[in-house]
């Protein structure tokens, strides 16, 4: 009997369910002759054994729940409405597992219906009614994959709907940021981490080579005939500058682009970059006779640089660039992941917000696709994007000798690399052929992976250094010159969606949970594993002191990794370089440059000489510096800043 006076339902909330128990009412004669036996039983009945029944369902809702009772979250028991008298209810939030009991007696299972149970860990449900139907759209395409938590901590509708509605907006905004809308994060997001659970190696299978590319010295020959042909194709250039970082890492109270690039001239990075575009521009305009010519500048901000990045352009007249020829396009995050299974991270501390995190830089492929900027600059007859990171002030030395590689090989990729010593913690550019299918792709190997990847197919030995002393393997910077007119094509055949990975951070040897939620990341880099076989992928390279000296580290940071890779890259280093390579090309063209000497700053050893500065106006290229230096002096302690 007392089993069919209440029952565990664990069936769906909607529809009701039929009543399931009608007890039995006794013969007439067994109750006039039993009548205080029956009395004492029913009080059994309706008092003493549904008290101990209901223990007992408590003790199965913990069970059920996998803790003990005191501690399982959300169990509560309320007063429901049935037909008279209230029922008591008790809930699982884990197992929407019900138990009963009539409200100031004994338990009830004439009216046992899941729908006529209103529990406060039911109420969540019932605010899809309350919600407009865009939003009960989306969360209900949530729901059917495997999103229900996401309302499990909401209050009853009437409570707290302004801040369901900011969640729903929230949610709607990072469902139409990435290509496929929430649903396809999720698909995407339990693939790889079943993959990274099982250990699946992306490489494997594949034998590495070099690619096809271009090992270029300053001042030589080869170096300036690709000058000259990239300043010819630099009047069909856009550039494209990826600068979603804050300088908190640094000790700089602003966004990583207002960083000054030197203390003699004080420019900031953004401002270093527009002066290089508008002398590029200039020659562009004298060599196409076009008085009108704009080289665009696009550039990726992210929440934290965005509005910053706006009011620097303004306050300082976009530094001379038109102010239509620059564009913003913002970088979204995506959902934090908190299990195998693609579950969306919710806040521990605010059940109306989602837990995200950064996408990684490869969202500038997508942006520039979902914008229609590569449409745009494809059907203006553009020819190359020149993709460049926040604070390298060397890139624009390197530009005219990327684009003309490009354009020489007939690149539809070309990334720009230094020589790099095996073992050294940076990516190489390497060509991949998987010795079963035949696919073959020219991507950046990252340095953890290269190693192994060598020694199992290669040779035993690993990354070994060729005759030059360094790896034959070059180094990636992460500057790229793409040929417009196919990116555009592919990022309309893929709809932006870039190749993604995950990196989850497990507590344990089972895999089961993870220390911290993760998220899906991709990289610009990438891009080339979206590409036919016979699409053209190589790499230029240059010495680095001549075009990569990044600012990543500050003072204390910066001295750890000079001791760890050699190169500290600080603002006071990559300050050091700057005046370093235009004193190396004084040289190259005979300039007498007094020695720099060695000084130690902060741990961290720094070359100290006669500070040189070329303003981006006086000369683009090698070629053009040296038609301006027509009787090379001597150079000692002075500060040299030409302009024009």
């Amino acid at each position: 009997r007392i089993a069919g006076l209440f029952r565990l339902n664990e069936t769906a909330i909607y529809p009701p369910a039929k009543p399931t128990f009608y007890p039995p009412s006794p013969p007439a004669f067994v109750m006039r002759r039993h009548r205080p036996r029956i009395a004492a039983s029913r009080a059994l009945f309706r008092v003493i054994l549904p008290c101990a029944a209901l223990a007992l369902a408590s003790l199965a809702l913990a069970a059920v729940s996998n803790e003990p009772l005191a501690d399982a979250p959300g169990l509560r028991a309320s007063l429901v409405r049935g037909s008279g008298a209230g029922h008591a209810c008790m809930v699982s939030p884990r197992r929407h597992a019900v138990w009963r009991g009539k409200a100031g007696g004994g338990l009830s299972g004439r009216h046992v219906s899941m729908a006529s149970v209103v529990a406060e860990e039911m109420s969540p449900f019932q605010n899809l009614q309350a919600m407009g139907d865009d939003h009960r759209a989306l969360m209900e395409s949530l729901v059917k994959n495997g999103q229900e938590h996401l309302m499990s901590n909401w209050a009853a509708p009437g409570t707290d709907d302004d801040k369901k509605v900011q969640m729903m907006d929230q949610l709607k905004k990072l469902d139409e940021s990435y290509p496929g809308g929430l649903v396809d994060y999720i698909k995407n997001s339990r693939e790889l981490l079943e993959a990274a659970v099982s250990g699946e190696n992306a490489l494997e299978g594949f034998v590495p080579s070099v690619p096809v590319g271009e090992r270029l010295e300053v001042g030589s020959k080869k170096y300036k005939q690709m000058e000259a042909i990239g300043m010819t194709e630099a009047a069909h250039a856009v550039f494209v500058l990826v600068a979603g970082g804050l300088g908190e890492r640094l000790g700089f109270e602003g966004i990583k682009v207002s960083l000054p690039s030197d203390l003699l001239s004080g420019k900031p990075f953004l401002q270093l970059y527009a002066e290089n575009i508008l002398s590029l521009q200039a020659k562009g305009r004298e060599a196409t006779n076009n008085p009108n010519l704009k080289l665009p500048l696009a550039i990726m901000t992210s929440g934290d640089t965005h509005e910053r990045t706006i009011q620097l352009l303004k306050e300082n007249d976009y530094f001379g660039l038109d102010a239509d020829q620059v564009t913003l396009v913002q970088q979204e995050k995506v959902p934090a992941i908190m299990d195998r299974t693609g579950s969306l991270a919710v806040d521990p501390e605010d059940p109306y917000t989602v837990l995200t995190k950064p996408h990684g830089h490869g969202d500038v492929h997508t942006l520039l696709h979902q914008s229609g900027l590569a449409d745009k600059w494809a059907s203006e007859g553009r020819r190359w994007i020149m993709f460049f990171q926040d604070t390298n002030g060397l890139i624009f030395q390197a530009a005219p000798a990327l684009i003309g590689v490009s354009e020489s090989l007939g690149l539809q990729i070309n990334t720009l690399t230094v020589p790099r010593r095996p073992g050294e913690a940076v990516g190489s550019i390497c060509h991949l052929k998987h010795q079963e299918t035949g696919q073959e792709l020219t991507i950046n190997v990252e340095y953890n992976q290269l190693e192994p990847l060598l020694k199992s197919t290669v040779s035993p030995e690993g990354d070994v250094p060729d005759e030059s002393g360094f790896s034959p393997y070059p180094g990636n910077t992460n500057a790229l010159v793409f040929r417009v007119e196919p990116y555009a094509k592919v990022l309309k055949q893929t709809g932006g969606k870039m190749p993604e990975f995950v990196n989850p951070k497990f507590k344990d040897e089972t895999k089961t949970t993870f220390k911290k939620p993760t998220r899906l990341e991709c990289m610009m880099q990438d891009y080339p594993r979206l590409l036919d076989r016979d699409a053209k992928v190589g790499f230029t390279q240059l010495d680095r002191w001549t075009c990569f000296a990044a600012v990543k580290n500050n003072a204390v940071d910066a001295a750890a990794q000079y001791e760890k890779t050699g190169f500290a890259e600080s603002a006071s280093t990559a300050e050091s370089a700057i005046y370093r390579m235009f004193r190396q090309k004084l040289q190259l063209l005979g300039v007498d440059v007094a020695e720099p000497s060695q000084e130690v700053f902060n741990g961290v050893p720094t070359w100290v000489g006669p500070k040189v500065i070329m303003s981006p106006s006086f000369a683009s290229t090698f070629e053009e510096m040296g038609r301006k230096f027509l009787a090379p002096g001597t150079i000692s302690s002075a500060h040299l800043v030409p302009q024009g």
